[in-house]
């Protein structure tokens, strides 16, 4: 695949089903993301990755979340939040592991880590997978978080949702960059 089609046509993917990436597919995945910008060379990264039964037991995490809220909670909502993982074949938690104290800011090593996801995005697109990122609430949730085993120091950057597309892609109207791009001149 072209470079530039590459990074002009990746769309996110909603619907996604199996089966389930290869081995190999997950492989280039993760090679992309090990070389996002690292200022440092910190490699402030880990992935949690979610695949069979392990999306199961993701949804009880996000239902227990919801619980946690809120102890009156409907049992349909309950339902939709066990079911959330089940929505891709592989679900990749990405973590941002911040070395604190650090001369290179919390901030940059969170960005280097949402650059992982990122390019795991365009490696499941140059490899004819779907994928959506994915964060809201459950992302940032402490119940969500301690069963992650995460600390202070990290961040949950997102959710990746891995599989095939079971729809094609949308007709996305292009944006313009004069939209968005102020030009100073001297």
């Amino acid at each position: 695949m072209d470079a530039m089609a590459l990074l002009l046509d990746r769309q996110s993917h909603a619907s996604l089903e199996g089966p389930d990436p290869t081995a190999e597919q997950m492989e280039m995945l993760y090679r992309a993301a090990l070389r996002a910008p690292d200022h440092g060379e910190l490699r402030p990264w880990r992935f949690i990755e979610y695949r069979g039964r392990g999306r199961e037991t993701l949804g009880e995490i996000f239902a227990r979340a919801e619980l946690e809220d809120n102890p009156d909670v409907s049992d349909k909502t309950l339902e939709k939040a066990r079911s959330k993982p089940l929505r891709a074949p592989v679900v990749i938690a990405v973590i941002a592991a911040v070395k604190a104290n650090h001369k290179v800011p919390r901030v940059e090593q969170v960005i280097s880590a949402g650059c992982a996801a990122h390019a795991m995005l365009y490696a499941a697109h140059a490899q004819g997978l779907g994928a959506m990122w994915r964060t809201g609430g459950l992302a940032h949730h402490r119940h969500v978080r301690q069963s992650m085993d995460l600390g202070q120091d990290h961040e949950l950057v997102g959710f990746l949702y891995l599989g095939h597309c079971a729809r094609g892609d949308r007709d996305l109207k292009p944006l313009e960059p004069a939209d968005f791009v102020e030009r100073i001149e001297g």
